[in-house]
């Protein structure tokens, strides 16, 4: 959990506004969730590992000495999610597009890219089972990345039901799936013998363990080729053939989009999150060990709270991990480096505080970012500190500008002065803003 300094902030505020934006593009609305939930909500829809990292609250008052925690920190967005839909589905419309940018918290190890505290940018769409909701996903998150000034990505795709297939087609009981899968998530991380190992730790008989990396090797460089190769595979089971052809469908509808030419069938892919049922993505970039993002369909969690099933699927992007590749590749505009203002008043004498205070209030309503300096310092000091954080004018307001009903604006960087009218000073320091954007 960490402190956010100006640029930072900036930063922060400058990949949440193109995400945001790109997701409203496609018609999705914004929603917000309160950062506890009842435990209860949450636990159980993460899998065993993910119950583990649960920041749980205890009980308070007069329960406090119980040790019991009746609370938790949202792991996640979606969970939420479901919880507000099985809520306020009377108030909701049947397609609901949604996207939500705030933090959620789990007790992990800290890592590059990887924090106890940290945001998701979801969006997600619940009320239909149309590939098409899978395939604008793709779309929208792949805008958002190349406004971003991303161009390297990848988008990996699977299928849980294929995944199902798959493992029982290598000989995988049906019993052992969900561990089998827990571990086969970890392929990128710990390698095929690390996988190997810990099937066969898990349970999973010699030979079935070999067939089934053998199986999760992608062969094929296009998404067509492998799915004939992956089809080959599960023939004999309509699920897994279903599967495939849902797969199939989702990468045509996206055949016009920026997702075009980034998806890679990846039968390896197996996300961790155990309320997934159909198919499941995952954003990967070359010198990020870890993802971009991921996603889904999660055509069961809403029935958890409702009763009924409802249709959904979702993607998230983390925001913490695309600032950590931003800023190692040094992908931020330059304009994010901006100073604490566009203007400083100094002040000569305290008495003259008040009209300092009104002429910055002139300024702001002329567009300009104006700090007011508090302190009568010698004037050297001022001008000094407008230097250090980076404020290109200085507005100098002595006795003589007081009387006057003139200003002595100061150009720090090309160490010139001119005296404006206040009433016209706004219009001629943002002129001058311009000129210095327009030499870079």
């Amino acid at each position: 959990m960490r402190d956010f300094l100006p640029d930072d902030v900036r930063r922060r505020a400058h990949v949440i506004g193109v995400i945001a934006r790109v997701y409203e593009r496609y018609g999705y609305e914004p929603l917000e969730t309160p950062a506890v939930e009842n435990l209860e909500t949450l636990l159980g829809k993460y899998g065993d590992e993910g119950n583990q990292l649960i920041f749980k609250i205890l009980k308070r008052g007069e329960h406090e000495a119980s040790g019991q925690a009746d609370l938790a920190l949202r792991y996640d967005l979606t969970v939420p999610l479901a919880r507000v839909i099985a809520h306020h589905q009377a108030k909701l419309p049947r397609l609901f597009k949604r996207f939500q940018i705030q933090p959620v918290w789990r007790a992990d190890r800290p890592a590059r890219g990887r924090f106890r505290e940290f945001y998701q940018c979801d969006v997600d769409a619940l009320g239909s089972t149309s590939p098409a909701i899978e395939a604008e996903l793709c779309a929208a998150v792949s805008d958002a990345l190349v406004e971003l000034g991303f161009t390297d990505f990848v988008i990996r795709l699977n299928h849980r039901q294929l995944l199902a297939s798959i493992l029982t087609a290598c000989g995988v009981p049906p019993a052992l799936h969900g561990t089998a899968l827990v571990a086969v998530d970890k392929l990128d991380k710990i390698g095929p013998d690390g996988v190997a190992a810990e099937l066969r730790e898990r349970g999973v008989a010699e030979g079935a363990d070999t067939a089934l990396l053998g199986a999760f090797r992608t062969a094929s460089d296009t998404p067509a080729a492998e799915f004939e190769r992956l089809a080959a595979l599960v023939r004999d089971d309509a699920a897994g053939a279903a599967a495939v052809e849902n797969l199939r469908q989702i990468v045509a509808l996206a055949a016009d989009t920026n997702a075009a030419g980034r998806i890679r069938a990846d039968p390896a892919l197996a996300r961790g999150l155990s309320y997934y049922t159909g198919a499941i993505m995952e954003i990967a970039v070359a010198d990020l060990a870890g993802s971009l993002g991921g996603g889904g369909r999660y055509d069961n969690l809403v029935g958890m709270f409702l009763g009924q099933e409802v249709p959904a699927c979702g993607f998230s992007l983390g925001l913490e991990r695309i600032l950590v590749v931003m800023g190692e590749r040094n992908m931020f505009p330059p304009a994010l480096a901006r100073s604490a203002a566009d203007v400083m008043v100094a002040v000569f004498d305290p008495k003259d505080l008040g009209h300092a205070m009104a002429l910055a209030g002139r300024l702001r309503a002329d567009g300009l970012r104006v700090l007011v300096y508090p302190d009568a310092d010698k004037i050297g000091k001022q001008i000094k500190y407008a230097d250090s954080r980076g404020v290109p004018f200085v507005a100098l307001l002595g006795s003589n500008e007081v009387a006057a009903g003139t200003v002595t604006v100061k150009n720090l960087g090309a160490q010139t002065q001119d005296t404006y009218d206040q009433t016209g000073a706004g219009a001629q320091i943002r002129q001058a803003l311009e000129a210095l954007k327009d030499r870079g």
